[in-house]
């Protein structure tokens, strides 16, 4: 059979050639829903107050506009464990603006791994506060998340950066790191008035708590292996005072034992991260129990849940440690067997 039989039919060819009108020399317009490469974000840098405390005030007024812009509703571990993520990461001003720069181009479901691997770094330095924050980051482990609540933590994100959290927080100095507590009015503000109230949640001023530990604490009274507790931590304002005290003194916070307790599960872990991102060192831990139904306040009980937490760390680091052996070992024999075919 010709090969012309099997050819597609095609128009016939015009009796004789035609002049091209103008428009047809034309590109055509361009689609309004043509696909476009998304632009490369940049990080802008908001005028921030120079005030440390109104720059944290300023930072939760923003996330919670955007949150409650993007999604609402009563998830509000969600927006704070975005921004307690942020905050725990590290931008030196040598480095300049790459990490915010970075930050803000990761599309909305890369951001749970993002905040899953900065959690699981802390945890294995320490799980027991990485534990204890549980609410803050349990979210980010949803294996069918939702989309708009995913461009709602995108939207906050944004936020909390551009209006510079990582000045905030970013720096490897932990004196600059404490200089406020940006999880404090963010929690504040994002609970409901009645809640709040019930609750009896009134988290005490910076500049109150600064005033008491200027009055109380001095090189007399600071003397190392001192505990220092608070039975309603709240979020830790009143340690980051004392830490910022001790540090004006030349004195080191970790020389120090620090107990904080709250009866509420999600101060408790935001106290927990600030412990970390203020620094207070290894002898700092955090419960959440009820201080006047228990006669420590929960301290023995919070000491045996750390003392878990650690058995637990050393047990999985120690699997991993096995798995990574045995393949590493398995691909030497490998070798040693291509090699003798060879």
């Amino acid at each position: 059979m010709p090969d012309d039989d099997m050819a597609l039919p095609r128009a016939a060819a015009p009796a004789e050639a035609r002049p091209i009108p103008s428009w047809a020399k034309k590109a055509p317009p361009k689609s309004s829903t043509a696909v476009r490469t998304p632009a490369k974000t940049t990080w802008h840098k908001r005028l921030a107050p120079r005030d440390p405390h109104d720059h944290a005030r300023t930072i939760a007024e923003n996330v919670i506009d955007a949150w409650y812009q993007s999604y609402g509703g009563s998830s509000i571990d969600i927006p704070i464990g975005t921004v307690a993520a942020l905050a725990l990461l590290r931008q030196p001003t040598e480095i300049g603006n790459g990490l915010a720069d970075w930050i803000l181009n990761r599309q909305p479901h890369e951001l749970p791994q993002l905040f899953k691997e900065i959690y699981l770094g802390y945890w294995i330095k320490r799980p027991d506060l990485i534990n204890r924050a549980l609410r803050l980051h349990d979210w980010a482990w949803n294996p069918d998340p939702d989309t708009q609540q995913l461009r709602a933590v995108q939207a906050v994100t944004h936020r909390a950066i551009n209006q510079g959290l990582l000045d905030l927080t970013g720096h490897d100095d932990p004196y600059m790191r404490a200089e406020s507590d940006v999880l404090s009015p963010l929690l504040t503000g994002l609970r409901h008035k009645s809640d709040k109230k019930w609750r009896g949640e009134y988290h005490t001023p910076a500049c109150v708590t600064d005033l008491m530990a200027n009055m109380l604490v001095d090189k007399e009274f600071a003397r190392p292996n001192l505990a220092i507790r608070e039975p309603a931590v709240g979020s830790g304002t009143m340690f980051r005072s004392v830490a910022q005290r001790l540090r004006d003194l030349g004195l080191d916070p970790h020389d120090y034992h620090w107990y904080g307790n709250d009866i509420d599960a999600l101060a408790a872990a935001c106290a927990a991260v600030n412990t970390i991102i203020w620094d207070l060192g290894p002898r700092a831990h955090i419960g959440c129990a009820d201080s006047l139904a228990i006669e420590d306040g929960g301290h023995a009980k919070t000491l045996a849940e750390a003392k878990e937490a650690f058995e637990e760390r050393d047990r999985y680091v120690g699997t991993a440690t096995a798995i990574v052996a045995s393949r590493r070992a398995f691909r030497l024999l490998d070798e040693l067997m291509e090699t003798a075919a060879a």
